[in-house]
């Protein structure tokens, strides 16, 4: 364990670097989010409409929160949110693409 005290102003980042550690829960989290995707995605149901953001309904007022889509579609690499959707389709395709992005970190 290091002994960094509470006065030593230092980032998160710059504590993991010290350790040599990486985040490993954001990982595992981005890949069962990525992974459920994929189900849902084949699937067409209820969860298709709301994960795309086909559901309507009232907007509410104010910041426009931040989609599952959106987070995803920065883990997995370059890419179009639409570009994705049509990947996730293909089983084999998607679990190259989660795969990969599992690999490359981030």
């Amino acid at each position: 364990m290091l002994r960094i005290p509470w006065t030593a102003k230092k980032t998160n980042e710059r504590v993991l670097n010290e350790a040599d550690k990486r985040r490993s829960l954001v990982r595992t989290i981005r890949k069962r989010q990525a992974t459920f995707l994929g189900h849902v995605m084949r699937r067409g149901n209820l969860e298709y409409l709301v994960t795309t953001g086909k559901f309507e309904g009232k907007r509410s007022r104010g910041r426009q929160r931040e989609k599952i889509m959106d987070g995803l579609a920065t883990w997995l690499g370059p890419g179009k949110v639409s570009d994705i959707l049509a990947t996730v389709k293909d089983r084999d395709l998607c679990r190259d693409m989660i795969a990969n992005a599992y690999k490359q970190g981030t």
